[in-house]
């Protein structure tokens, strides 16, 4: 029997200089699953995306293997040297296929539907990022990322510029990004706008749409300054993000979570977060 990979669609361009097309995985000419390929740039880089695996018919015999392989060598024909799989929480037969495939865990999604606002603990305060704290800000938040990067598996020329890439993107006007709130975090005391903020927030109100129509914001960054690590602010820093929501409409919360960062993964289960996809990703040598 023969397992080929066919085009089901034309391949279209994406935002940015990017392409995707959908393929048709066939046995003997039958089709019997399918996938998308996928081409991010990212800072002069290619980063491939493989998304939508399903094999409908003959599982357990090598059909999903042979699409990745194949979805493989797509992206490297298309000049990319990385390749992430998104897949779903409860997909777990395709997630051991990426680990036998040599795919890394790298970070996972979460989400959460938020009901009533939370009150922020005691002894804090927030206020809006400015424009003349957010180039010291930006800084240190892309730093924060490209380590957040290097960590999950990528090599540090990869790392950097996925990091200014998708910091120019997401926020092309700064501080007065529309849609985006910039917040600090500060002691609440005599003097609330000190000279040692404890932590930042980046939110994004609206990345996306859910299929019933309603908004989805994502936490982009939560930092708690290193000093201040350890003594709930974190978990602060989360409830004021669930307060900007709140206050603007939105009531459902997703964000990314390296896989490595065990804390914040215990904070995030915690305040009711649920996973929903996981990204595998290797090199494409």
């Amino acid at each position: 029997m023969t397992t080929t990979l066919r085009p089901e669609g034309p391949e279209t361009s994406t935002a940015g200089g990017g392409r995707t097309r959908r393929w048709r995985i066939c046995a003997n000419g039958r089709p019997v699953g399918a996938l998308r390929t996928s081409v991010v740039t990212r800072g002069g880089q290619l980063w491939g995306e493989i998304a939508e695996l399903e094999v409908h018919e003959g599982r357990g015999r090598g059909r999903g293997t042979f699409g990745a392989l194949a979805a493989e060598e797509v992206l490297r024909g298309w000049g990319c040297t990385r390749v992430d799989a998104d897949i779903p929480e409860g997909a777990r037969l395709a997630r051991s296929l990426a680990v036998t495939l040599g795919y890394a865990e790298r970070m996972r999604n979460m989400a959460k539907r938020l009901s009533g606002p939370p009150a922020l603990p005691p002894g804090v305060a927030a206020r809006p990022i400015g424009a003349e704290e957010f180039p010291g800000w930006l800084a240190d938040a892309k730093e924060g990322y490209l380590r957040d990067l290097v960590s999950s598996g990528l090599a540090e020329e990869q790392a950097r510029a996925k990091s200014d890439a998708d910091h120019v993107n997401l926020l092309p006007q700064g501080a007065d990004t529309p849609g985006v709130a910039l917040r600090r975090l500060w002691g609440a005391g005599p003097d609330p706008a000190g000279p040692d903020p404890l932590g930042s927030l980046w939110l994004a109100l609206r990345v996306r749409d859910l299929p019933d129509g309603s908004p989805l914001a994502w936490v982009m960054v939560v930092e708690v300054t290193q000093a201040h690590r350890g003594r709930g602010y974190g978990r602060a820093l989360m409830l004021l993000a669930e307060q900007e929501c709140l206050g603007a409409g939105v009531r459902d919360l997703g964000l990314n979570v390296f896989s490595g960062n065990e804390a914040a993964i215990r904070l995030y289960d915690s305040l009711g977060y649920r996973v929903t996809n996981r990204v595998y990703g290797k090199a494409l040598i």
